[in-house]
């Protein structure tokens, strides 16, 4: 099998359920003759159990079948088991929200990287909603002092996503993804993916929109390049190629 797209679903606060819903249905592979085996990863929350139940219904409701938690947190040879069997099992992998360093440190303290590159190589589609959406991209920022900006610094994730993003802060004008751009050579571009909107990214990078305008920032010379990607019509038609190209 050949590498599948990776689906970035914003997510955040007061998201529309049945609108969150219906672009979970374009992200997995529902289309088979019995509904989807999908793999919980929780890493970024450390597999909160509330958040585990609430996002399992919304991946049922859209079409989702068993949805197994994967779990990353916690060391043990039976969760080591318990995480290795829902991978090996899944059909698709969903990726929750929560803090991306976080995430990523519970990542690789599990070993679970390997596994999940071997899965995604396989040809499993992965999703994430939020912070999930993040990790599956190039690399995110982590500060030594949150109010300083300075201290901010670069760290690696899980690079399904041959790009960077920044989910569902559009009200404070993606100032995070603004910080990470300055910390990369000018030039360097990343996208804002608002709470209504989804990236279906392809393995050679190219983009489809889905659900509400997505924003492309690319740090200039001197100023910002703000260019607003448009969805397609209707949710229900495959999308088109609304960006091409390997963009970092």
């Amino acid at each position: 099998m050949t590498q599948k797209a990776a689906y970035l679903l914003a997510g955040g606060p007061g998201s529309d359920v049945a609108h969150l819903v219906a672009l979970l249905r374009q992200a997995l592979p529902v289309s088979r003759p019995r509904a989807p085996r999908v793999a919980y990863i929780g890493a970024a929350s450390g597999d909160d159990a509330g958040f585990f139940r609430r996002l399992a219904r919304l991946l049922e409701q859209a079409g989702a079948g068993a949805v197994t938690l994967a779990p990353t947190c916690g060391r043990s040879p039976r969760r080591a088991g318990l995480f290795h069997q829902a991978l090996a099992d899944a059909e698709a992998v969903f990726v929750s929200g929560g803090d991306v360093a976080d995430g990523m440190d519970a990542l690789l303290a599990a070993g679970a990287i390997p596994l999940l590159r071997e899965r995604f190589d396989a040809g499993i589609p992965f999703v994430g909603l939020s912070a999930g959406s993040i990790l599956l991209g190039n690399e995110w920022i982590a500060w030594d002092d949150p109010d300083d900006d300075h201290t901010a610094r670069l760290f690696p994730c899980l690079g399904f996503a041959p790009l960077v993003c920044d989910t569902h802060s559009e009200d404070d004008d993606w100032s995070e993804l603004r910080t990470l751009l300055t910390l990369r050579p000018v030039g360097s571009c990343g996208y804002g993916i608002p709470a209504p909107a989804m990236l279906r990214v392809h393995p050679d990078g190219r983009l489809d929109v889905l659900g509400g305008d997505v924003l492309r920032l690319e740090r200039g010379p001197n100023s910002w390049i703000q260019c607003p990607i448009s969805p397609v019509p209707s949710l229900a038609c495959d999308a088109v190629t609304a960006a091409a190209g390997r963009e970092m």
